[in-house]
């Protein structure tokens, strides 16, 4: 009996990090495709909105390509990836035991859907959308919500790990 118990127990757990996983990637796509819409609505293609002076700009721009518009002929590529991504968070979030490593993970899946989306449901079409980009600091490149969730998500996956390791250390 105590085994069957274990084995519940254990599939809570299990079932509580998919939950939250996919509860945090689809707010973080959800609200990433909110401000997308808003962006498209009160922005003009290429024209910035100085926010604070020319540091920090509004434009609106849509990007076939990945980071720094590289691969800009690969869309297809980029949406395949970003597929893969999430449904392979989904598969990883039950096995993942670390609380940060599982957040960390549920940024990075939540922009990438967030960028899948508008691969999969914009312009030119299907399987080939082009991404919505409208923030704008100092020189560095146009991004969105879903890219600053995808790096805020590395940056914590990252740090998780190595916290990991040195719990593991001791």
């Amino acid at each position: 009996m105590d085994i069957q118990k274990e084995r519940s127990a254990t599939r809570g757990v299990k079932g509580r990090r998919l939950a939250v996983l996919a509860g945090v990637m689809a707010a973080i796509a959800a609200i990433d495709q909110l401000i997308k819409q808003i962006a498209v609505t009160t922005l003009e293609p290429g024209e910035p909105v100085n926010v604070i002076g020319d540091w920090f700009r509004l434009v609106l721009l849509f990007n076939p390509g990945a980071a720094f518009s590289m691969g800009q002929n690969s869309t297809w590529l980029f949406t395949t990836i970003q597929l893969a991504f999430v449904v392979g968070a989904l598969v990883a979030a039950p096995h993942v035991s670390h609380r940060v490593e599982l957040a960390g993970l549920a940024l990075i899946a939540g922009g990438a859907l967030g960028n899948l989306i508008d691969r999969l449901t914009r312009p030119p079409g299907f399987w080939f959308g082009h991404v919505i980009d409208y923030i704008s600091v100092g020189g560095f490149a146009v991004f969105n919500f879903a890219d600053a969730a995808i790096t805020v998500g590395v940056a914590v996956f990252i740090i998780a790990l190595f916290v990991g390791e040195l719990d593991n250390g001791r």
